[in-house]
């Protein structure tokens, strides 16, 4: 996307937050490590979604990791969402609420429920009581013990 479109698309996107000066990035923002084909091919977000995270995502990193500070209402509301004080209203709330939840990973869900133990320590065998060098008499029968008539 060259420069020009990237500023038209800046442009159409400020009635989403209601001002031009609010969530203000000056380059895409992309997730190569949880997102390696993209907002857009990930099958996560809409097509809409998807572009106002590409264009509005830096902003929104840099409010949610403290780097930088709230400038506008919008964006000490989008601060107070974050904190987990206020339920997200705008779009632009519940598109990064769902960026962050959809980042830390998704369930792996195994098609067996099987529990893997971790391996134990074999317990030691007790050493043996009698000594090796002793001959076993295999010629001596036991005798069967009397049965209790009554």
């Amino acid at each position: 996307m060259s420069e020009q479109s990237f500023s038209n698309a800046n442009k159409g996107s400020e009635t989403v937050n209601g001002s031009a000066a609010s969530f203000v990035s000056h380059k895409r923002f992309y997730d190569d490590a949880n997102f390696p084909k993209g907002f857009k091919r990930s099958g996560d977000f809409t097509s809409k979604e998807a572009e106002l995270l590409e264009i509005h995502g830096h902003a929104m990193k840099n409010l949610d990791e403290g780097k930088t500070l709230p400038v506008t209402a919008d964006e000490a509301q989008f601060v107070e969402v974050i904190k987990g004080n206020i339920a997200p209203s705008s779009l632009l709330e519940q598109i990064w609420l769902k960026y962050r939840k959809l980042a830390l990973g998704k369930p792996f869900y195994a098609v067996v429920g099987t529990v893997h133990l971790p391996p134990t320590k074999p317990e030691a065998e007790p050493e043996a009581a009698f000594d090796v060098d002793v001959e076993i008499d295999d010629d001596v029968q036991d005798e069967a013990e009397p049965e209790d008539k009554e």
